[in-house]
């Protein structure tokens, strides 16, 4: 059994023209959404809901980095993330390549991204129909983690529909004030 958290960067500021996408910074209701996603990873892990990482692969994207300082921050520990520049803009399928070249003593590894590829890749791993997958479907909003149970040995073998989404906790899960703008 493997475990793969999927979690995107949190909101972005677009206040400069000129700086590169790359670039982009948090803006501060980025920099809340994520420590706040950090304090219930803490409690999750401290209730063994949810695992403690043995690997952690990221985009280098600055709103990426800034996200992981703020879930840090949130959950009081170092995530200690490998920086990978093919995540930064990725699609499912260099995502789905990704992971399955991830060393198999890993048994609970976070991928930290952007979309559209992060939430192509969970509707592509987990069925239809299944339990908290509509959410999914609707949208995945920034800072959203989910977790994904796989029933396989090796990372080599992740494939399509063979996922099971057990947690997708958006920040407006946690605090109404994260929500989306009316």
């Amino acid at each position: 059994m493997k475990t793969l958290t999927l979690l995107r960067h949190a909101k972005s500021g677009y206040d400069d023209p000129l700086l590169r996408d790359f670039d982009r910074p948090l803006n501060a209701r980025g920099r809340t959404a994520a420590a706040t996603i950090g304090k219930w990873l803490r409690k999750a892990q401290e209730k063994a809901e949810m695992p403690d990482f043995d690997h952690v692969a990221a985009s280098p994207a600055v709103r990426v980095r800034q996200t992981i300082d703020g879930v840090e921050t949130g959950m009081r520990a170092r995530l200690a993330p490998i920086y990978e520049t093919r995540i930064y803009l990725a699609s499912s399928a260099t995502l789905t390549e990704l992971i399955a070249g991830f060393a198999d003593h890993h048994q609970h590894a976070m991928l930290i991204g952007h979309n559209p590829g992060l939430e192509d890749l969970l509707l592509e791993l987990v069925p239809p129909g299944s339990r908290n997958r509509h959410e999914a479907e609707i949208k995945y909003p920034t800072a959203t983690l989910a977790r994904l149970d796989l029933d396989i040995d090796t990372w080599s073998k992740i494939d399509g529909g063979q996922a099971v989404l057990s947690h997708f906790i958006r920040p407006r899960d946690l605090d109404p004030t994260l929500g989306p703008d009316e």
